[in-house]
């Protein structure tokens, strides 16, 4: 096993996708010699080339119109949208081009390739780089959904994603990039759809994605001094959604929490409530409760942002008060 960090864990995922499969290429802002902005891809360049992984201009248009047309024609493009903001400069393409295209030809175009994006809050970038979008990628049909939460499942779901026939929006949750997690040696690939119980519990289901999982594993381990047994599940990929692992923890235990960045409106959270209130509402002890970030523009300032965003500290509050 080794330890990595999270953006080790990036540029790790693709140079082995990159190693395995020559119709992979790589394409992007900075991703050449500077090694990424977020320092995510740092290597790649000198291992493979700059034909293999090309530096564009600043241009999401011109990196998402690429990628779709190399997919169209053979490759494997993973592209690299800096901020996962900037995906409303090519939502066209991403929307009504890509996520459809194989479906309005009746199979006869594909297109596997993936969009890898810094996504969400807590590195105090301000309200037009601090966005959590999984909810923007999600109600798309045809689009694929991925959001890890450590470096072994980034290197497992980012490998799996590669391989996928079908379009893949890969969130990386920025201010995660520096935490460590232990890596399986060799190949490493995962399966998409599926989520992970991160931690036992019996009294209520907490369910979270990307930064919120270690903090909700960190709440449940306050509140387990307290006599609260939480399950803390990783949903890891919202599409397809693994609702089989959350319905069953659900029923076992009676109670739901969600933990989501996304903005309160139409947050993923809200998507599985309705799943669950429609398949297990009568094994339900109470009502299922969402924390999430208000519905606002996240704030640049530190303590206001810490605020906004679900902390460790609110969500066993919520927890304990809904428990009582």
């Amino acid at each position: 096993m080794a330890e990595l960090t999270c953006r080790e864990a990036v540029a790790a995922a693709i140079a082995q996708e990159m190693r395995r499969d020559p119709s992979v290429v790589f394409l992007g802002e900075d991703i050449g010699a500077a090694g990424g902005v977020f320092k995510t891809t740092v290597g790649l360049f000198e291992e493979f080339g700059p034909e293999r992984v090309r530096d564009t201009p600043i241009s999401e248009q011109a990196i998402i119109g690429a990628a779709m047309g190399a997919a169209m024609t053979g490759l494997r493009p993973i592209a690299e949208l800096m901020f996962s903001d900037f995906f409303a400069v090519c939502w066209d393409l991403v929307a009504n081009e890509i996520a459809k295209s194989r479906y309005m030809t009746n199979g006869q175009v594909s297109f596997p390739l993936v969009i890898r994006s810094a996504n969400g809050g807590g590195a105090r970038f301000g309200a037009q780089h601090s966005q959590a979008i999984e909810n923007w990628a999600m109600m798309i049909p045809g689009l694929k959904v991925v959001a890890p939460s450590n470096p072994a499942d980034i290197v497992g779901l980012l490998a799996a994603s590669i391989r996928d026939p079908d379009p893949v929006v890969f969130f990386e949750q920025k201010s995660l990039y520096g935490t460590k997690g232990a890596v399986p040696d060799g190949e490493h690939v995962d399966t998409l759809g599926t989520a992970k119980v991160v931690r036992e519990g019996d009294d209520a289901t907490i369910v979270a994605l990307a930064a919120m999982v270690p903090r909700a594993a960190e709440a449940a381990d306050h509140l387990a001094d307290e006599g609260i047994s939480c399950r803390v599940i990783d949903v890891r990929t919202l599409v397809p959604l693994d609702t089989q692992t959350i319905l069953s923890a659900v029923s076992e235990t009676g109670r739901l929490f969600t933990v989501e960045e996304n903005p309160r409106l139409c947050g993923w959270g809200a998507e599985i409530s309705s799943i669950v209130s429609e398949e297990c509402f009568y094994d339900l002890d109470g009502p299922i409760v969402r924390i999430t970030t208000p519905h606002i523009p996240l704030p640049s300032a530190d303590n206001l942002e810490d605020l906004a965003l679900p902390s460790v500290e609110r969500i066993a509050e919520t927890v304990r008060v809904n428990m009582g």
